[in-house]
């Protein structure tokens, strides 16, 4: 009887995912309109627009928001002989996967989306599920190499693999702070999977987990109790993560606690996001993670900072700059494929795609796509030593 219950209830879930309809939430859409108008190409994002991830959520469609003005600004684009715009449709997800496939129901239904662009490996899982199926490519803003290497052929990893980050973090912190490392990631699927890469790892190099936890960011908001126990097994190291904002509270909470030691910063939390709420680099001092977008040494990156900073009043963070260069990438797909609407063939020409963006959009090198469908960019890493971020080769 148990196990019957479980699996009704897994039915359920899936039931919710194929066929719900979020009516709580208005889409957003970038034009005003709904539904699909004639030379006019809907975009989706259903990504975290509230709750603890919202400032992640709304920056990865900053990033997808930016490119498309871009693009409608200068008149659209023509594909087979014929003029387009584009309508960038945004729904909220609370970050949560049902949520996120309910969303893309809707987003298809409504406006025909090709393409729809969700920032977190769960809700990516989620449309996997039926996107071949609906034939929609997912713009997966994801470090998380499980959903590539699941075979779905409509699939885009945006940024690099989080697998790439594991050995130059451990080696940088071993050398810097000691080989005992306390875990406190988020507890999201991607959490618990960055979590069973790094600390095997950090083991094979001779280093000891003292402590192995996660904080629930959805649900707690104080991490006085979770850190001081982290605290008391005497760690040379914190491996944290999840979205910046709380993951920067974390480590906070941690240097009030006495804390002397490094923090190992998962891919998804952002080292120039976190300073504000940290109060300064001193407080991250010994801090490994991605390298800021505005300490990067690309040539378009100056003039990037510079348009978002007057869009967006903040600086860009690298969420805002890989889903930029992204939307970019998937028009120039849709002129080499002659279509807007074939998912299909979109997807095979996104070679073509990372190839043809012009030299102002080129803040990342991300010469190809694999295979998989991950984009394959270049792994850069930045330390907080002395206030400032440096770049780790």
């Amino acid at each position: 009887m148990k196990k019957l219950k479980v699996l009704l209830v897994f039915l359920l879930l899936i039931i919710t995912v194929l066929t719900g309809c979020n009516k709580g939430d208005s889409p957003v859409s970038s034009s005003g309109s709904k539904g699909k108008s004639e030379n006019v190409v809907n975009i989706g994002f259903s990504g975290p627009l509230s709750g603890a991830a919202a400032l992640y959520g709304k920056r990865t469609l900053n990033g997808v928001e930016m490119a498309v003005n871009e693009i409608n600004d200068a008149g659209g684009f023509e594909v087979d002989g014929k003029k387009y715009t584009l309508n960038l449709v945004s729904l909220d997800d609370k970050y949560l996967p049902n949520e996120t496939g309910s969303n893309a129901k809707r987003l298809i239904q409504e406006y025909d989306t090709p393409i729809i662009f969700t920032p977190h490996s769960g809700g990516v899982l989620a449309l996997q599920v039926f996107n071949e199926q609906e034939e929609f490519i997912i713009g997966a803003y994801t470090s998380e190499p499980a959903v590539t290497e699941s075979g779905n052929s409509l699939t885009v990893r945006i940024p690099p693999n989080y697998e790439g980050y594991i050995e130059p973090f451990t080696t940088y912190a071993m050398e810097h702070f000691g080989k005992k490392i306390a875990a406190l990631p988020t507890s999201s699927q991607y959490g618990k999977d960055w979590t069973e890469a790094v600390l095997p790892h950090w083991e094979k190099q001779g280093g000891k987990v003292v402590y192995n936890s996660s904080i629930d960011f959805a649900k707690e908001t104080d991490f006085f109790t979770i850190v001081t126990n982290a605290l008391k097994k005497d760690p040379d190291v914190l491996f944290i993560g999840g979205a910046s904002e709380p993951t920067a509270k974390v480590a906070k909470q941690a240097r009030e606690l006495g804390f002397k030691g490094g923090f190992i910063i998962m891919d998804q939390a952002k080292l120039d996001q976190m300073k504000p709420i940290a109060g300064s680099y001193e407080t991250l001092e010994g801090s490994i993670g991605v390298l800021p977008l505005i300490d990067s040494d690309e040539e378009a990156v100056p003039a990037f900072v510079e348009k978002y900073q007057k869009n967006y009043k903040e600086d860009p963070s690298s969420e805002v700059g890989l889903n930029y260069i992204a939307m970019y990438a998937f028009v120039e797909a849709m002129k080499s494929a002659g279509s807007v609407d074939d998912a299909k063939a979109i997807r095979k020409h996104m070679q073509d795609g990372l190839s043809n963006i012009g030299p102002d959009q080129k803040i990342y090198n991300i010469p190809s796509i694999d295979e998989n469908g991950g984009f394959a960019s270049t792994i850069v890493v930045g330390a907080v030593e002395k206030g400032k971020v440096v770049p780790v080769r």
